[in-house]
Protein backbone atom coordinates (compact mmCIF):
# COMPACT_ATOMS: atom_id res chain seq x y z
CA UNK A 1 0.00 0.00 0.00
CA UNK A 2 1.15 3.51 -0.65
CA UNK A 3 1.82 5.64 2.39
CA UNK A 4 0.76 9.25 2.42
CA UNK A 5 3.73 11.09 3.82
CA UNK A 6 3.12 14.42 5.51
CA UNK A 7 5.40 17.43 5.16
CA UNK A 8 7.67 19.02 7.68
CA UNK A 9 6.17 22.22 9.09
CA UNK A 10 9.59 23.77 9.47
CA UNK A 11 10.48 23.14 5.84
CA UNK A 12 7.14 24.47 4.70
CA UNK A 13 7.68 27.71 6.54
CA UNK A 14 11.25 28.08 5.28
CA UNK A 15 10.01 27.70 1.70
CA UNK A 16 7.51 30.50 2.17
CA UNK A 17 4.39 28.59 1.16
CA UNK A 18 1.15 30.28 0.20
CA UNK A 19 -1.97 30.46 2.30
CA UNK A 20 -4.50 27.64 2.32
CA UNK A 21 -6.66 29.59 -0.13
CA UNK A 22 -3.92 30.19 -2.70
CA UNK A 23 -1.16 27.75 -3.59
CA UNK A 24 1.54 29.09 -5.87
CA UNK A 25 3.41 26.84 -8.28
CA UNK A 26 6.21 27.91 -10.60
CA UNK A 27 6.23 27.39 -14.35
CA UNK A 28 9.93 27.80 -15.14
CA UNK A 29 10.35 27.46 -18.91
CA UNK A 30 12.26 29.03 -21.78
CA UNK A 31 10.01 31.90 -22.78
CA UNK A 32 13.05 33.37 -24.51
CA UNK A 33 15.87 31.50 -26.22
CA UNK A 34 16.12 28.57 -28.63
CA UNK A 35 12.84 26.86 -27.68
CA UNK A 36 10.69 29.97 -27.28
CA UNK A 37 8.46 28.83 -30.15
CA UNK A 38 7.20 25.77 -28.23
CA UNK A 39 7.32 27.15 -24.68
CA UNK A 40 3.95 28.97 -24.75
CA UNK A 41 2.16 25.72 -25.55
CA UNK A 42 4.02 23.91 -22.77
CA UNK A 43 3.14 26.61 -20.24
CA UNK A 44 -0.50 26.70 -21.34
CA UNK A 45 -0.72 22.93 -20.90
CA UNK A 46 0.77 23.01 -17.41
CA UNK A 47 -1.59 25.79 -16.41
CA UNK A 48 -4.51 23.89 -17.92
CA UNK A 49 -3.95 21.14 -15.35
CA UNK A 50 -3.68 23.72 -12.57
CA UNK A 51 -6.95 25.34 -13.66
CA UNK A 52 -8.67 21.95 -13.77
CA UNK A 53 -7.52 21.31 -10.21
CA UNK A 54 -8.63 24.74 -8.97
CA UNK A 55 -11.99 24.66 -10.75
CA UNK A 56 -12.85 21.31 -9.18
CA UNK A 57 -13.29 22.88 -5.75
CA UNK A 58 -11.87 19.68 -4.26
CA UNK A 59 -8.25 20.70 -3.85
CA UNK A 60 -7.28 20.87 -0.18
CA UNK A 61 -10.66 22.02 1.00
CA UNK A 62 -11.26 24.54 -1.73
CA UNK A 63 -7.79 25.96 -2.29
CA UNK A 64 -6.75 27.19 -5.74
CA UNK A 65 -3.47 27.07 -7.59
CA UNK A 66 -1.89 30.22 -8.97
CA UNK A 67 0.78 29.59 -11.61
CA UNK A 68 3.80 31.91 -11.57
CA UNK A 69 5.83 32.02 -14.76
CA UNK A 70 9.58 32.60 -14.88
CA UNK A 71 12.05 32.46 -17.76
CA UNK A 72 14.71 29.75 -17.81
CA UNK A 73 16.03 30.97 -21.21
CA UNK A 74 16.85 27.30 -21.89
CA UNK A 75 20.58 28.07 -22.17
CA UNK A 76 21.62 30.65 -19.53
CA UNK A 77 22.14 28.81 -16.24
CA UNK A 78 22.75 31.97 -14.23
CA UNK A 79 19.51 33.52 -15.45
CA UNK A 80 17.59 30.31 -14.79
CA UNK A 81 18.95 30.06 -11.25
CA UNK A 82 18.05 33.68 -10.53
CA UNK A 83 14.55 33.09 -11.85
CA UNK A 84 14.12 29.99 -9.69
CA UNK A 85 15.36 31.84 -6.63
CA UNK A 86 12.80 34.58 -7.20
CA UNK A 87 10.04 32.02 -7.57
CA UNK A 88 10.93 30.50 -4.22
CA UNK A 89 11.98 33.48 -2.11
CA UNK A 90 9.77 36.22 -3.54
CA UNK A 91 6.75 34.45 -5.00
CA UNK A 92 6.55 31.68 -2.40
CA UNK A 93 6.02 28.72 -4.70
CA UNK A 94 5.72 25.26 -3.16
CA UNK A 95 6.84 23.36 -6.29
CA UNK A 96 7.71 24.02 -9.90
CA UNK A 97 7.02 22.68 -13.35
CA UNK A 98 10.41 22.94 -15.03
CA UNK A 99 12.91 23.70 -15.92
CA UNK A 100 13.08 22.65 -19.56
CA UNK A 101 16.48 22.30 -21.23
CA UNK A 102 18.81 19.92 -19.44
CA UNK A 103 21.69 22.28 -18.65
CA UNK A 104 19.61 24.96 -16.95
CA UNK A 105 17.49 22.30 -15.25
CA UNK A 106 20.57 20.72 -13.67
CA UNK A 107 21.81 24.13 -12.53
CA UNK A 108 18.47 24.99 -10.92
CA UNK A 109 18.26 21.58 -9.27
CA UNK A 110 21.73 21.55 -7.78
CA UNK A 111 22.08 25.22 -6.90
CA UNK A 112 18.55 26.25 -5.94
CA UNK A 113 15.88 23.55 -5.57
CA UNK A 114 17.86 21.08 -3.49
CA UNK A 115 19.03 23.64 -0.95
CA UNK A 116 15.56 25.18 -0.71
CA UNK A 117 13.85 21.79 -0.52
CA UNK A 118 11.44 22.61 -3.33
CA UNK A 119 10.46 19.78 -5.71
CA UNK A 120 10.55 20.21 -9.47
CA UNK A 121 9.14 18.11 -12.31
CA UNK A 122 10.67 18.84 -15.70
CA UNK A 123 8.53 18.06 -18.74
CA UNK A 124 11.49 18.10 -21.14
CA UNK A 125 14.93 17.77 -19.51
CA UNK A 126 16.04 14.56 -21.19
CA UNK A 127 19.77 14.33 -20.39
CA UNK A 128 20.82 10.84 -19.24
CA UNK A 129 22.68 12.51 -16.36
CA UNK A 130 19.46 13.02 -14.39
CA UNK A 131 18.97 9.27 -14.03
CA UNK A 132 21.87 9.02 -11.61
CA UNK A 133 22.05 12.54 -10.20
CA UNK A 134 21.36 12.66 -6.46
CA UNK A 135 18.55 15.16 -5.95
CA UNK A 136 17.47 14.43 -2.37
CA UNK A 137 14.10 13.48 -3.82
CA UNK A 138 13.54 16.93 -5.31
CA UNK A 139 13.73 16.09 -9.03
CA UNK A 140 11.37 14.17 -11.29
CA UNK A 141 10.62 14.30 -15.02
CA UNK A 142 7.77 13.22 -17.24
CA UNK A 143 9.87 12.87 -20.41
CA UNK A 144 12.02 9.78 -20.94
CA UNK A 145 15.81 9.96 -21.07
CA UNK A 146 17.95 10.53 -24.15
CA UNK A 147 19.77 7.36 -23.19
CA UNK A 148 16.78 5.60 -24.73
CA UNK A 149 16.19 8.13 -27.49
CA UNK A 150 19.79 7.75 -28.61
CA UNK A 151 19.34 4.00 -29.03
CA UNK A 152 16.05 4.41 -30.88
CA UNK A 153 17.44 7.04 -33.25
CA UNK A 154 20.50 4.87 -33.92
CA UNK A 155 18.26 1.92 -34.77
CA UNK A 156 16.19 4.07 -37.13
CA UNK A 157 19.27 5.36 -38.96
CA UNK A 158 20.64 1.83 -39.40
CA UNK A 159 17.26 0.41 -40.44
CA UNK A 160 17.07 3.03 -43.18
CA UNK A 161 20.42 1.88 -44.56
CA UNK A 162 22.73 4.68 -43.40
CA UNK A 163 25.81 3.07 -41.87
CA UNK A 164 28.16 6.05 -42.18
CA UNK A 165 27.14 9.43 -40.78
CA UNK A 166 28.51 12.72 -39.54
CA UNK A 167 27.20 14.06 -36.23
CA UNK A 168 26.69 17.55 -34.83
CA UNK A 169 25.15 18.50 -31.49
CA UNK A 170 24.40 21.66 -29.57
CA UNK A 171 27.23 22.34 -27.17
CA UNK A 172 25.48 21.79 -23.83
CA UNK A 173 24.41 19.01 -21.46
CA UNK A 174 21.46 18.02 -23.63
CA UNK A 175 23.44 17.85 -26.86
CA UNK A 176 26.50 16.09 -25.49
CA UNK A 177 24.46 13.53 -23.53
CA UNK A 178 22.25 12.75 -26.49
CA UNK A 179 25.25 12.55 -28.85
CA UNK A 180 27.04 10.13 -26.55
CA UNK A 181 23.99 7.87 -26.28
CA UNK A 182 23.50 7.89 -30.06
CA UNK A 183 27.17 7.27 -30.84
CA UNK A 184 27.46 4.34 -28.47
CA UNK A 185 24.36 2.64 -29.85
CA UNK A 186 25.16 3.42 -33.49
CA UNK A 187 28.75 2.19 -33.42
CA UNK A 188 27.71 -0.91 -31.45
CA UNK A 189 25.29 -1.69 -34.28
CA UNK A 190 28.12 -1.48 -36.82
CA UNK A 191 27.75 2.15 -37.90
CA UNK A 192 30.62 4.58 -38.46
CA UNK A 193 30.64 8.20 -37.34
CA UNK A 194 33.04 10.15 -39.52
CA UNK A 195 33.26 13.15 -37.18
CA UNK A 196 31.43 14.81 -34.31
CA UNK A 197 31.23 18.61 -34.34
CA UNK A 198 29.60 20.59 -31.51
CA UNK A 199 27.82 23.80 -32.49
CA UNK A 200 26.79 26.86 -30.50
CA UNK A 201 23.32 28.39 -30.54
CA UNK A 202 22.38 31.75 -32.06
CA UNK A 203 25.36 32.11 -34.41
CA UNK A 204 24.94 33.97 -37.64
CA UNK A 205 27.07 31.64 -39.75
CA UNK A 206 27.53 27.88 -39.52
CA UNK A 207 29.52 27.39 -42.71
CA UNK A 208 32.68 26.46 -40.79
CA UNK A 209 30.95 23.68 -38.86
CA UNK A 210 29.27 22.41 -42.01
CA UNK A 211 32.58 22.53 -43.87
CA UNK A 212 34.18 20.30 -41.25
CA UNK A 213 31.27 17.88 -41.32
CA UNK A 214 31.25 17.74 -45.12
CA UNK A 215 35.01 17.17 -45.31
CA UNK A 216 34.69 14.13 -43.04
CA UNK A 217 31.95 12.72 -45.25
CA UNK A 218 29.05 10.44 -44.45
CA UNK A 219 25.83 9.29 -46.08
CA UNK A 220 23.72 11.44 -43.73
CA UNK A 221 24.03 14.16 -41.12
CA UNK A 222 22.70 13.65 -37.60
CA UNK A 223 21.69 16.95 -35.94
CA UNK A 224 21.01 16.96 -32.20
CA UNK A 225 20.18 20.53 -31.31
CA UNK A 226 17.43 23.14 -31.22
CA UNK A 227 15.42 24.84 -33.93
CA UNK A 228 17.75 27.85 -33.89
CA UNK A 229 21.29 26.53 -34.20
CA UNK A 230 20.43 23.05 -35.39
CA UNK A 231 18.01 24.40 -37.95
CA UNK A 232 20.63 26.78 -39.29
CA UNK A 233 23.16 23.96 -39.56
CA UNK A 234 20.65 21.90 -41.53
CA UNK A 235 19.75 24.72 -43.86
CA UNK A 236 23.42 25.57 -44.47
CA UNK A 237 24.32 21.95 -45.14
CA UNK A 238 21.46 21.68 -47.63
CA UNK A 239 22.30 24.92 -49.42
CA UNK A 240 25.96 23.96 -49.74
CA UNK A 241 25.07 20.48 -50.98
CA UNK A 242 27.02 18.89 -48.15
CA UNK A 243 24.39 16.26 -47.28
CA UNK A 244 21.18 14.98 -48.83
CA UNK A 245 19.71 13.18 -45.82
CA UNK A 246 19.21 14.49 -42.29
CA UNK A 247 18.17 12.90 -39.01
CA UNK A 248 17.33 14.89 -35.89
CA UNK A 249 16.28 14.59 -32.26
CA UNK A 250 13.47 16.03 -30.18
CA UNK A 251 14.95 19.49 -29.63
CA UNK A 252 14.57 20.31 -33.32
CA UNK A 253 10.84 19.61 -33.52
CA UNK A 254 8.59 22.63 -33.97
CA UNK A 255 6.70 24.86 -36.37
CA UNK A 256 9.59 27.32 -36.47
CA UNK A 257 11.90 24.73 -37.98
CA UNK A 258 9.56 24.12 -40.91
CA UNK A 259 8.95 27.82 -41.38
CA UNK A 260 12.64 28.73 -41.30
CA UNK A 261 14.06 25.76 -43.18
CA UNK A 262 11.56 25.14 -45.96
CA UNK A 263 12.35 22.56 -48.62
CA UNK A 264 15.68 21.71 -47.00
CA UNK A 265 13.74 19.79 -44.35
CA UNK A 266 11.85 17.51 -46.74
CA UNK A 267 12.57 13.86 -46.04
CA UNK A 268 14.23 14.55 -42.70
CA UNK A 269 13.56 11.84 -40.12
CA UNK A 270 13.41 12.46 -36.39
CA UNK A 271 12.40 11.21 -32.96
CA UNK A 272 10.56 12.87 -30.09
CA UNK A 273 8.92 11.67 -26.86
CA UNK A 274 5.23 11.25 -27.69
CA UNK A 275 2.27 9.29 -26.43
CA UNK A 276 -0.71 7.54 -27.91
CA UNK A 277 -3.72 5.84 -26.40
CA UNK A 278 -6.60 6.81 -24.13
CA UNK A 279 -4.59 9.27 -22.08
CA UNK A 280 -3.23 11.13 -25.08
CA UNK A 281 -6.70 11.26 -26.65
CA UNK A 282 -8.21 12.54 -23.40
CA UNK A 283 -5.59 15.28 -23.18
CA UNK A 284 -6.27 16.37 -26.75
CA UNK A 285 -9.98 16.65 -26.00
CA UNK A 286 -9.44 18.61 -22.79
CA UNK A 287 -6.89 20.93 -24.37
CA UNK A 288 -8.95 21.65 -27.48
CA UNK A 289 -12.03 22.39 -25.37
CA UNK A 290 -9.98 24.96 -23.45
CA UNK A 291 -8.43 26.50 -26.55
CA UNK A 292 -4.98 25.13 -25.71
CA UNK A 293 -2.83 23.68 -28.46
CA UNK A 294 -2.31 19.98 -27.83
CA UNK A 295 -0.17 18.82 -30.74
CA UNK A 296 3.07 20.66 -30.00
CA UNK A 297 6.06 18.99 -28.38
CA UNK A 298 6.09 18.45 -24.61
CA UNK A 299 2.56 19.75 -24.06
CA UNK A 300 1.43 16.38 -22.70
CA UNK A 301 4.44 16.13 -20.44
CA UNK A 302 3.80 19.64 -19.13
CA UNK A 303 0.17 18.90 -18.26
CA UNK A 304 1.25 15.74 -16.49
CA UNK A 305 3.99 17.49 -14.51
CA UNK A 306 1.55 20.05 -13.12
CA UNK A 307 -1.15 17.47 -12.43
CA UNK A 308 1.24 15.22 -10.51
CA UNK A 309 2.46 18.07 -8.31
CA UNK A 310 -1.11 19.05 -7.39
CA UNK A 311 -2.23 15.49 -6.78
CA UNK A 312 0.85 14.91 -4.61
CA UNK A 313 -0.16 17.90 -2.47
CA UNK A 314 -3.64 16.42 -2.10
CA UNK A 315 -2.13 13.09 -1.07
CA UNK A 316 -0.01 14.85 1.54
CA UNK A 317 -3.01 16.74 2.87
CA UNK A 318 -1.18 20.06 2.60
CA UNK A 319 0.58 22.06 -0.08
CA UNK A 320 4.08 21.98 1.33
CA UNK A 321 7.29 21.28 -0.58
CA UNK A 322 8.18 18.26 1.55
CA UNK A 323 4.67 16.82 1.37
CA UNK A 324 4.57 17.17 -2.41
CA UNK A 325 8.03 15.66 -2.91
CA UNK A 326 7.21 12.70 -0.69
CA UNK A 327 4.04 11.84 -2.57
CA UNK A 328 4.98 12.28 -6.24
CA UNK A 329 5.77 8.61 -6.75
CA UNK A 330 2.71 7.59 -4.73
CA UNK A 331 0.23 9.32 -7.03
CA UNK A 332 2.12 8.73 -10.29
CA UNK A 333 2.45 4.97 -10.11
CA UNK A 334 0.37 1.88 -9.40
CA UNK A 335 -1.44 0.66 -7.43
CA UNK A 336 -4.55 2.78 -7.48
CA UNK A 337 -7.45 4.01 -9.59
CA UNK A 338 -6.23 5.07 -13.06
CA UNK A 339 -6.63 8.81 -13.66
CA UNK A 340 -6.64 10.39 -17.13
CA UNK A 341 -6.58 14.04 -18.22
CA UNK A 342 -9.95 15.59 -17.46
CA UNK A 343 -10.36 13.30 -14.46
CA UNK A 344 -8.29 15.29 -11.97
CA UNK A 345 -11.35 16.04 -9.82
CA UNK A 346 -11.93 12.31 -9.55
CA UNK A 347 -8.34 11.82 -8.45
CA UNK A 348 -8.63 14.58 -5.85
CA UNK A 349 -11.79 13.06 -4.40
CA UNK A 350 -10.26 9.59 -4.12
CA UNK A 351 -7.22 10.99 -2.34
CA UNK A 352 -9.33 13.13 -0.02
CA UNK A 353 -11.19 9.99 1.02
CA UNK A 354 -7.97 8.13 1.78
CA UNK A 355 -7.86 6.10 -1.43
CA UNK A 356 -5.07 5.51 -3.92
CA UNK A 357 -4.65 6.64 -7.51
CA UNK A 358 -2.41 5.70 -10.41
CA UNK A 359 -2.04 8.85 -12.49
CA UNK A 360 -1.86 7.65 -16.10
CA UNK A 361 -2.12 11.12 -17.56
CA UNK A 362 -1.47 12.16 -21.11
CA UNK A 363 1.80 10.23 -21.45
CA UNK A 364 1.04 6.92 -19.74
CA UNK A 365 3.04 8.15 -16.76
CA UNK A 366 5.34 5.70 -15.03
CA UNK A 367 8.03 7.32 -12.90
CA UNK A 368 10.90 4.92 -12.39
CA UNK A 369 12.05 6.53 -9.16
CA UNK A 370 13.33 10.11 -8.89
CA UNK A 371 15.01 11.30 -12.06
CA UNK A 372 13.62 8.83 -14.58
CA UNK A 373 10.42 8.17 -16.49
CA UNK A 374 9.28 5.45 -18.80
CA UNK A 375 7.72 6.58 -22.06
CA UNK A 376 7.40 6.10 -25.79
CA UNK A 377 8.95 7.85 -28.77
CA UNK A 378 7.44 8.92 -32.06
CA UNK A 379 9.38 8.39 -35.28
CA UNK A 380 8.36 10.98 -37.86
CA UNK A 381 9.33 12.17 -41.31
CA UNK A 382 8.88 15.62 -42.81
CA UNK A 383 6.63 15.16 -45.83
CA UNK A 384 5.03 18.01 -47.72
CA UNK A 385 6.08 20.49 -45.08
CA UNK A 386 4.43 18.54 -42.27
CA UNK A 387 5.60 16.19 -39.52
CA UNK A 388 4.13 12.81 -40.42
CA UNK A 389 4.18 9.91 -37.98
CA UNK A 390 5.97 6.78 -39.15
CA UNK A 391 5.50 4.68 -36.03
CA UNK A 392 5.94 4.63 -32.26
CA UNK A 393 8.81 3.00 -30.39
Amino acid sequence: MKKLLLASTALALSAGIATAQEVKMGVLLGYTGPIEDITPYMADSAELAMSEISDSGMFLGGATITPVRADSTCVDSSAAQAAAERLISSDGIVAMVGADCSGVTMAVLQNVAMSAGVPMISPSATSPAFTTTESNGMFFRTAPSDARQGVILADIVMERGFDTVALTHTNNDYGSGFATAFAEAYTAAGGTITTTVPHEEAKGDYSAEVGTLAAAGGDALIILGYTDGGGSVLRTAYELGAFDQFFMGDGMYGDALIANTGEALEGTVGTIPWAQGDGADAFTAVAEAAGVRADSSYTRESYDAAAILALAAQAAGEATPAGIAANVLNVANAPGEPILPGELAKGLEILANGGEIDYVGATNVELVGPGEAAGSFREYIVDGGEYTTVKFH
